[in-house]
């Protein structure tokens, strides 16, 4: 008979040897340890240790579940009005529904008791604080298409899909820019800056402790405004187990003023040229499954969907 409980310090061996049972997964780094583990969970500020339970038998860890929170609107105290189940785990040979439900209603409990009044699961923006270059790929998509167990364990205890995401990638080593009237008057109207991104706020700077963030502009050439800009980071050490360099594509931006006017297409050729010259062969980005027009961008420009991730949410009485 099993029993769950709060993480204990001892436990980070024990949830990543459950963690390295878990059958191949695209957007699940193997093998992981315990010293990743603490990076992108356990050292983190808003850790809590009583949001990470852990179900024993014979006093052996065979599953875990971990449930968190997003940040305020100042992005400086979590906001625990919205909680999330953000991962639930059992041992790779232990198929069990009445384990999986019961660490599920354990994590559910424990939202509850720091007032969350709706409840998620699978993290997705703004509850993506932990598991970053681990789990999922250039940001948090939810619970993934390629890890359907934990989809499922969702939809049997009244949840309910609430937002999709495409998990897109392109292969770099044959890109072309674009040759055309628009992107050679962009390029003499305009150049491209690099930066290093800055945490504008606690919470980002807490899930960005361990990462760097470079931010790509179109600046124009006489007014000096900022057109259009685009972050990247490198997805470590998830991308390292697929084999290849990839750089997660984040926070795609125009100004409305410049939107229709492909400016989009010219910020992202430049980059990916630059990326290029810094060894990167694999983009990846993810876009909500209703963006059209970001899906049809990104079509242009040579990107296929390889995964799909799903943010549930439990419906009726909590």
């Amino acid at each position: 008979m099993f029993s769950i409980r709060p993480f204990r310090n001892g436990d980070p061996p024990a949830l990543a040897e459950i963690w390295r049972s878990q059958p191949p997964q695209r957007g699940l780094l193997q093998p992981i340890t315990s010293d990743i583990l603490e990076i992108c969970v356990y050292g983190k500020a808003f850790f809590d240790p009583a949001g990470l339970l852990v179900a024993e038998e014979d006093g052996a860890a065979i599953g875990f579940v971990h449930a968190g929170f997003g940040p305020d609107e100042d992005g400086n105290a979590l906001d625990t009005s919205l909680g999330a189940t953000l991962l639930l785990m059992t041992r790779g040979d232990r198929h069990d529904a009445a384990l999986e439900d019961a660490l599920l209603a354990a994590s559910e409990a424990y939202l509850r008791s720091r007032g969350a009044t709706v409840l998620y699961g699978g993290g997705m923006h703004p509850i993506d604080g932990f598991y970053r270059g681990v789990l999922g790929g250039s940001e948090t998509p939810g619970v993934l298409d390629s890890t359907p167990r934990l989809a499922d364990i969702f939809l049997r205890n009244n949840y309910q899909v609430c937002s999709e995401v495409r998990v897109l990638q392109r292969d770099l080593a044959g890109f072309r820019a674009p040759v055309t009237r628009e992107q050679r008057q962009w390029r003499r109207d305009t150049e491209l800056r690099m930066t290093t991104a800055v945490p504008g706020d606690w919470w980002e700077a807490q899930r960005w402790a361990h990462d760097e963030l470079s931010e790509y502009h179109v600046v124009h050439r006489t007014s000096q405004q900022v057109l259009a800009s685009v972050g990247f980071w490198d997805i470590e050490p998830l991308a390292t187990s697929w084999g290849i360099r990839t750089a997660g594509m984040l926070n795609l931006y125009v100004d409305p003023s410049q939107r229709r006017l492909q400016i989009a297409t010219y910020l992202l050729s430049e980059s990916f040229r630059e990326l290029q010259r810094r060894g990167v062969v694999m983009v990846e980005a993810q876009v909500m499954a209703e963006n059209a027009a970001a899906l049809a961008l990104y079509s242009k420009l040579g990107f296929t969907t390889i995964d799909t991730g799903r943010l549930f949410r439990r419906e009726g009485n909590l």
